[in-house]
């Protein structure tokens, strides 16, 4: 079953409270995303740990319930 926008910005926020939140269905089928995400716990840290903190925050959908995600983040 697809992982819905909704529930993506439920789980983000569940992990980054402060999270400013853009996602947009790519293909219209629930499972391609691309999401923009600015939060103030960017600060300081690599693309790459951002980004890792947005899939630790997805509890392991990612790859399984969610097929695709692009990831924009930016510090608040």
């Amino acid at each position: 079953m697809p992982l819905l926008k909704n529930e993506i910005e439920k789980l983000i926020m569940e992990s980054i409270p402060d999270a400013t939140i853009e996602i947009k269905d790519l293909m219209g089928d629930n499972n391609h995303y691309a999401a923009t995400i600015k939060s103030k716990i960017f600060k300081g840290i690599s693309k790459i740990e951002q980004h890792k903190i947005v899939y630790k925050s997805l509890k392991g959908k990612m790859g399984n319930q969610l097929h695709a995600l692009s990831l924009t983040t930016l510090e608040k």
